[in-house]
């Protein structure tokens, strides 16, 4: 069915990002108040076209003084069009695993994107194969809607995405992006789908205003992403928790 499946459910909308960029609205608990913070980067140059390069790089914070780590990103994308589903990105059967069994995980990794149709002709992950070869997943629409299950950002994580850049999400696959930090959820501010293949070599770079650049270095084109805003650093934490305690708000592990 083409028509988005937000209208069929009302719990699904697209991400907080798109409508509200100053506030946090991604984590409205009162004990988890989450502070914006000006970044400054300084990224190596890639030199690599095939292979995933994740350049770790320093960057201060203006309010707290902390370094803190961020990513770049680059190596083959696989893209996507509008309303992919959770039962597409893990079908229901592997929801019994766990992820915080190791074994589990490197299985939920391997069947990741298993249950797109078959007009898809390139698999995300080969048979057999535990990881993939794409490191950056590019979407359309209502990425992510349907259900509610953590595993659907954790296998993408598993099987070695690091970002996906999508033109919109579901609200809950958002925030499961944001609150396990298995993988950046970034926006796009045009339909970055429609102008990319699979295969194509790519390279996410964050800007000093908090937003990120993807560049397509196969068909030398250039793309703005919104800033992820009070998102980025529970991820760059590696997810809620991980931020909770770093920052004090609840004991550490």
């Amino acid at each position: 069915m083409a028509t988005s499946q937000q209208f069929l459910n009302p719990t699904l909308f697209k991400s907080f990002a798109s409508s509200n960029k100053n506030s946090c609205t991604l984590c409205p608990s009162p004990f988890l108040q989450l502070k914006s913070a000006s970044t400054i980067f300084n990224f190596k140059p890639l030199t690599s076209s095939s292979a995933t390069i994740i350049t770790r790089v320093a960057a201060s914070s203006s309010d707290s003084g902390e370094s803190i780590t961020r990513e770049t990103f680059h190596g083959l994308c696989f893209v996507l069009k509008d309303n992919i589903d959770t039962d597409q990105i893990i079908p229901a059967e592997y929801g019994t695993l766990i992820p915080s069994i190791p074994e589990d995980r490197e299985k939920l990794g391997s069947f990741a994107l298993n249950g797109l149709p078959k007009f898809y002709n390139e698999r995300f992950v080969v048979p057999g194969e535990m990881k993939s070869k794409y490191s950056v997943i590019i979407g359309g629409d209502n990425f992510g809607c349907g259900s509610s299950r953590e595993h659907a950002p954790v296998c993408l994580g598993a099987a070695g995405a690091k970002a996906v850049v999508a033109e919109s999400y579901a609200r809950i696959f958002f925030r499961n992006c944001v609150a396990t930090g298995e993988i950046f959820p970034l926006e796009s501010e045009v339909r970055i789908c429609d102008e990319c293949k699979t295969g194509d070599v790519v390279t996410i770079e964050h800007k000093e205003d908090g937003s990120s650049l993807l560049i397509n270095h196969t068909t030398r084109k250039e793309y703005k992403l919104k800033p992820l805003g009070d998102a980025g650093p529970v991820i760059d934490a590696g997810g809620i928790f991980a931020y909770a305690r770093k920052a004090g708000m609840i004991p550490s592990a």
